[in-house]
């Protein structure tokens, strides 16, 4: 088999790999969810590839993540339940449906979206998939109103989404200060329970209020108009970049990192945090 520019090679490989008796034993041996992890993290490749403006590595990393889709397509087309084609329609009529003041008649393109047509579209969405369960006979019972944030999502940006979903039926505070306050309170509960440490249930109940600290953060940093998970990104580079100034220090002194005393790695640090900030 060739390599190909045409998608249906990618299909046929991916076929060729699930192929009992001939495919490969690991990809034979796949499900759903075993592949699930690799797809989200193919996903944040790509995002680190933009990230980095590396086109080359774009281009490897969307390859990736395409196998995945294909992937999974191949599985569900194995059990009969759709197949690449009908991933393929499905989301091309999704963009069409939502578009039409872009692919409508001539009347809907020169009104342009109207006000709430966006919802009104998604709200028809949301009733035909829901016939389309209970049709295949699985769970009819509507979602409740914070079910559109998938729970798959990385912890600080679930809680920003949960935040914004709650705050359009006015469940929020009205402002930064309040969120401030409720921090305040959350590290004095989280201090309570760190200072009588004791036990396991202790334990649970340190990460419960931890929790909900860094929960509260995350709402604060909403109503700063602040990406939490980039603003930790931005620390986390942050700390790279000053760690990395410890290790030229240990090569400089010809010395192994670890031999290096705290006292002299936080005097590293700080050189290192005097000359960003110059």
């Amino acid at each position: 088999m060739t390599p190909a520019r045409d998608i249906k090679r990618l299909i046929e490989i991916m076929a060729a790999l699930r192929t009992p008796e001939t495919g490969c034993p690991w990809d034979l041996e796949q499900t759903f969810a075993t592949i699930a992890p690799y797809t989200i993290e193919e996903a944040y490749e790509v995002a680190d590839a933009i990230n980095r403006g590396d086109p080359v590595d774009l281009r490897e990393e969307l390859g990736d993540l395409l196998l995945q889709v294909v992937y999974h397509t191949q599985m569900a087309s194995e059990h009969g339940q759709f197949d690449f084609g009908d991933v393929v329609e499905e989301i091309t009529a999704k963009m069409i449906r939502r578009h039409p003041h872009v692919f409508g008649d001539e009347t809907a393109r020169s009104a342009g979206m109207a006000k709430g047509a966006w919802e009104r579209i998604k709200d028809r969405e949301k009733a035909d998939r829901a016939k389309q369960r209970a049709d295949l006979g699985l769970n009819a019972e509507a979602p409740g109103y914070l079910d559109t944030v998938p729970p798959v999502f990385p912890a600080l940006t679930e809680a920003e989404k949960l935040q914004k979903r709650a705050a359009r039926v006015g469940f929020d505070w009205g402002a930064a200060g309040p969120v401030l306050d409720k921090i305040r309170e959350e590290i004095d509960e989280l201090a309570e329970e760190v200072a009588s440490a004791e036990s396991e249930s202790r334990t649970d109940r340190m990460e419960d209020e931890l929790g909900d600290l860094i929960f509260a953060v995350a709402n604060l940093a909403r109503h700063l108009d602040i990406d939490p998970e980039e603003a930790l990104k931005r620390t986390n580079r942050k700390f790279r970049s000053r760690f990395a100034a410890i290790e030229r220090e240990a090569d400089r002194q010809q010395r192994a990192l670890d031999d290096l005393t705290l006292e002299e790695m936080e005097a590293a640090w700080q050189e290192a945090k005097r000359h960003r900030a110059e």
